[in-house]
């Protein structure tokens, strides 16, 4: 499939709307849509215009429900590291440090790749009828566009670890009870909810949300000592910026902020 055709790429307002749509096999990754993805998220942070990005999948049945498994096949080990693998690691690493926020829409399955597309992205709101796992395993593999990584960061390690043993798949509700996901959502409101969510993150300023989503970034990989020096420096830039001072004034003038981004 041509890279264009394999993601829908939309601006509603101030949200990005990127659309995974390859439906008929359960919008599966390969090379070219990993690469079509990429060039949406460009698109993206390049328009000023767009402050959340939405990623969803086409169809009803499938967020992403993996990578291409015959195509894995005929892959050897050192080809798959220099191509594929380090493409798919390239491009969710860019949308794990996008300085703009960044929603999942999970309609229905993510497995394997879908799972760990999810895991870069900010906040996941999850329909009722999709399930996640990580069934690498089953076929002799294991997570490898960073699940195994990310993981064990973002859920007790204990059963990260059972996920990746078993291979098992979980439902919408213990996504969240795992804190995988930020809540269930009815399949038929899943994309106006997330459409909701991103308009009202929107509404705040998106130069501190850069700055914001930086101190978390930046501040997970320190200790606490030197995330706190990190967080103190940040915190002071904020201050230098023009949307800082019309939020304050802005609440004790009792109106909305307007905030520019700058």
């Amino acid at each position: 499939m041509a890279q264009e055709q394999a993601i829908r790429i939309e601006r509603r307002g101030a949200v990005g709307l990127l659309t995974i749509d390859r439906p008929k096999i359960l919008n599966a990754l390969d090379i070219p849509t990993l690469l079509a993805l990429e060039n949406g998220l460009e698109q993206m942070e390049r328009d000023t215009q767009v402050r959340v990005i939405l990623v969803t999948g086409a169809g009803d049945r499938a967020f992403v429900a993996g990578g291409d498994i015959a195509d894995l096949d005929s892959r050897q080990g050192l080809a798959h590291y220099q191509e594929f693998a380090e493409i798919i690691h390239r491009v969710f690493r860019r949308f794990e440090n996008c300085d703009k926020p960044t929603i999942a829409a999970i309609n229905g399955w993510a497995l394997g790749g879908g799972t760990e597309l999810i895991l870069t992205l900010d906040l996941r709101l999850v329909s009722d009828k999709a399930k996640l796992g990580l069934p690498e395993i089953n076929l002799g593999l294991f997570p490898g566009a960073g699940g195994s990584q990310r993981l064990i960061r973002q859920i007790p390690l204990c059963r990260a670890k059972e996920l990746m043993f078993t291979g098992d798949q979980i439902d919408a509700h213990e996504a969240v009870t795992l804190g995988l996901c930020n809540r269930v959502v009815p399949a038929a409101a899943l994309l106006d909810e997330a459409l909701a969510l991103a308009r009202k993150i929107a509404k705040k300023s998106p130069l501190v949300l850069k700055l914001l989503k930086r101190d978390l970034r930046q501040g997970q990989d320190m200790t606490l000592s030197a995330s706190l020096a990190y967080e103190q420096a940040m915190i002071g830039l904020v201050l230098d910026a023009q949307d800082a001072h019309e939020g304050c004034r802005a609440f004790l003038a009792k109106r909305s902020a307007d905030f520019k981004g700058v």
